[in-house]
């Protein structure tokens, strides 16, 4: 499990924006995502980078834990 830290986060649709980021380049991903403490957790064969790159691309500053 990966976990990241990704600021802006702030209601459910950021939530369904990031774990759909993910899940465009795995679909079989689980990704859990806390927006009180502004984490996601991944489980993915995707590679830190790969995972921060699609997120970020949604808008999101993100970084690795």
């Amino acid at each position: 499990m990966q976990v990241f830290t990704v600021q802006g986060m702030t209601c459910g649709h950021c939530v369904k924006a990031v774990t759909r980021a993910v899940h465009t380049q795995d679909e079989d991903a689980v990704v859990e995502v806390d927006l009180a403490h502004k984490q996601v957790k991944v489980r993915s064969e995707l590679s830190a980078e790969q995972i921060l790159t699609a997120i970020r691309e949604e808008g999101y500053a993100a970084e690795a834990v």
